[in-house]
């Protein structure tokens, strides 16, 4: 069907860019900077999975060889309010992220220890918040803990056609981008100021093709591409300038957090 749709002139704009290769660079470039986060901590830290979803990330993690040692804790944010899962090393917390308080109480009943070294992830998480609520969040991550790394992936070039399309597409299903003002350019977008004065350092990772700048993911993306022909390749990489990954951190223990780079 979406063969006969492609050769009977369907719009470009309609068509669904091809989701695998960015879901593939999405999550090489998140776990490839919390490998780097794992390997400065030489896994003595916890990780804080913010609106994790379906995530498999603790379970990739379980299976990697680890550097040193196991990572002491980690938490999801995951269920509906009022609901966990709970052992000794994984648990899946019920909070509202808009109320930092609440969170972190039912956090630390699952043995959150804010004195760890602390990575936290947002992946496409703070766009569906408030600018202020999202800016409370970090705040209080900022606040609370001395030694931490923020990961955020999320939308970004939200103002041109094709992040309209995106938007119109979402508010179709009843889903509204409550944060998505702050998202309109790298320059421009008010959460990496946020983020700056909440914890200090700031580096940007972006690029239309999906690609680092140090060629950190080139070789992987071309053993995808080699798997997966692309025929929509400039739709695809339009579908890539709309998404970015940013991450920040706090070091009053010196790991060299601030020196995390792709």
């Amino acid at each position: 069907m979406q063969m006969a749709l492609r050769g009977s002139g369907t719009p470009r704009a309609l068509l669904n860019p091809p989701r695998e290769p960015g879901y593939y660079a999405r999550v090489h470039g998140v776990s490839y900077l919390i490998k780097a986060f794992l390997k400065r901590t030489e896994c003595n830290c916890q990780i804080v999975n913010l609106g994790a979803g379906m995530d498999t990330l603790f379970w990739r993690l379980k299976g990697m060889p680890p550097v040193t040692g196991s990572v002491v804790g980690y938490n999801e944010a995951a269920l509906p309010d009022s609901h966990s899962l709970d052992s000794s090393r994984y648990s899946i917390v019920g909070a509202d992220l808009r109320f930092s308080s609440d969170l972190e109480e039912k956090l630390k009943k699952h043995n959150l220890d804010v004195h760890l070294p602390t990575l936290l992830v947002a992946e496409c998480v703070l766009v569906y918040m408030t600018p202020q609520q999202s800016a409370n969040l970090l705040k209080w991550a900022a606040s609370t803990f001395p030694v931490a790394m923020f990961i955020n992936y999320e939308q970004v070039n939200m103002t041109d056609r094709f992040g309209q399309i995106m938007i119109e597409n979402l508010q179709r299903r009843q889903c509204n981008l409550a944060g998505v003002e702050v998202c309109r350019s790298l320059d421009s977008q008010s959460r990496k100021e946020k983020l700056k004065t909440s914890c200090g350092s700031l580096v940007w990772y972006m690029d239309s093709k999906g690609r680092s700048s140090g060629g950190t993911m080139d070789k992987p993306l071309e053993r995808i591409e080699a798997l997966e022909f692309l025929d929509e390749k400039e739709l695809f990489e339009q579908l890539m300038q709309h998404y970015c990954i940013c991450w920040a951190s706090k070091d009053s223990s010196n790991l060299g957090l601030a020196n995390i780079d792709f």
